[in-house]
């Protein structure tokens, strides 16, 4: 089974500031290693979104290159709709693309593995399944 890894994940892993022996990055290489990483383009978008070095850029596009995006159709984006207005209606904001996430996880079958406490207040009002190390 695949896991759709958030792009908050990805960006403890590639700072060159950060302990990557961080739990967080122990189980992204696990998942890595296991072939289990699911990519879609918002995250890579958000990932590769704001590097200011060209050289940075095409080396971080390079190494995301091994992460095929997952197909995102009509339907997806239309349940990440319904997802928003949900917990909208609940009180909870959240962005356009967490529900994006959100509609691929349930249409696809697959966790999501964050670190966004958001995602916890989702899954109290849509069926999304969260991934725990």
């Amino acid at each position: 089974m695949k896991i759709i890894v958030d792009t908050c994940i990805w960006s403890l892993a590639l700072r060159r500031d950060f302990d990557n022996n961080s739990d967080a990055v122990k189980e992204l290489e696990k998942l890595i290693l296991d072939q289990k990483v699911q990519m879609i383009g918002p995250i890579r978008q958000e990932l590769l979104s704001g590097i200011r070095h060209k050289k940075q850029f095409n080396a971080l596009q390079s190494y995301l290159s091994a992460f095929p995006d997952l197909i995102i159709t009509t339907q997806d984006y239309e349940l990440g709709s319904e997802y928003y207005n949900t917990n909208r209606e609940k009180g909870i904001q959240g962005s356009n693309t967490d529900f994006l996430i959100c509609a691929l996880s349930h249409n696809h079958e697959m966790p999501i593995y964050t670190e966004d406490k958001d995602f916890i207040k989702f899954s109290e009002h849509i069926p999304i399944v969260l991934h725990t190390p």
